[in-house]
């Protein structure tokens, strides 16, 4: 199936809708609940030093690529057993696609 091309400006609502509640997105931006997800596209999961992740989540050990973000935003619990994050998923290939564009645009 691959990743739809995504919009990041459409992803930027999706986000704020979504996600900004728990996750800050700004360079340097304090944790939130969930860890700053600036530079998250290419990140190692469980690897921001100072954010308390769950043992699933550090020892995962998946590269946040296009692909695994993908699937992980469907459904974060089933990707990743034992994580805290209580966020359902977004069910809608498309807004995936368009917070994981707005994810790879912040800057």
């Amino acid at each position: 199936m691959g990743i739809p091309a995504g919009n990041a400006e459409n992803g930027k609502k999706v986000f704020m809708q979504k996600c900004a509640q728990c996750h800050p997105i700004e360079k340097g931006a304090r944790h939130k609940v969930g860890p700053n997800l600036h530079g998250v596209v290419g990140r190692k999961s469980g690897s921001i030093g100072d954010y308390k992740y769950t043992d699933a989540n550090k020892s995962k050990g998946v590269t946040w690529t296009e692909d695994a973000l993908f699937e992980y935003l469907e459904n974060p619990k089933k990707y990743i057993p034992g994580t805290k994050m209580v966020f359902a998923g977004i069910k809608k290939a498309e807004e995936r696609a368009d917070v994981i564009a707005f994810l790879k645009s912040a800057k």
